[in-house]
C-alpha cells in the first residue's frame, strides 16, 4: 500500500522540503537571479509609474526557477502543489543566499 503524500500545513514544515528540492548550486543561483529580477521589475514599475514592468514577473519568477529544476535539479517545482509556501520559500532562499545564511547543503 502506497504512503499518501505529505501535506504541509505551515511554512516551517515546508521549508526543509523546499531546501531538499534546491540542492544544486546552479539551480539556487538561477532562483536567486529570478527573484532578484522580480524585485528590480517591481521597483522599476513603482519608480517609473509603469505597470508594464510587472508583465515580466512570470519570466523572472518562473522562467529561471524552472530551468534550474528541469536541467539541474531534475525534479518538479513544488510551486504546482504549494504555490504560496514556494513563493515565500523563494524569498527566504534569496535572503539566505544574499546574506550567506541558511543551509549550505548543495551539490555541484
Amino acid at each position: 500500500m502506497a504512503t499518501p503524500p505529505i501535506r504541509y500545513t505551515s511554512l516551517k514544515e515546508f521549508y526543509p522540503f523546499y531546501l531538499s528540492e534546491h540542492q544544486n548550486r546552479v539551480s539556487r543561483l538561477l532562483h536567486f537571479v529570478g527573484t532578484s529580477l522580480i524585485g528590480l521589475w517591481i521597483t522599476l514599475a513603482v519608480l517609473q509609474k509603469n505597470a508594464w514592468w510587472l508583465v515580466l514577473i512570470p519570466v523572472g519568477g518562473y522562467g529561471f526557477a524552472w530551468v534550474g529544476h528541469y536541467f539541474f535539479e531534475k525534479n518538479r517545482p513544488a510551486t504546482f502543489q504549494y504555490p504560496l509556501y514556494s513563493l515565500a520559500s523563494d524569498f527566504i532562499l534569496w535572503w539566505h543566499t544574499l546574506t550567506g545564511k541558511g543551509s549550505s547543503r548543495t551539490s555541484k
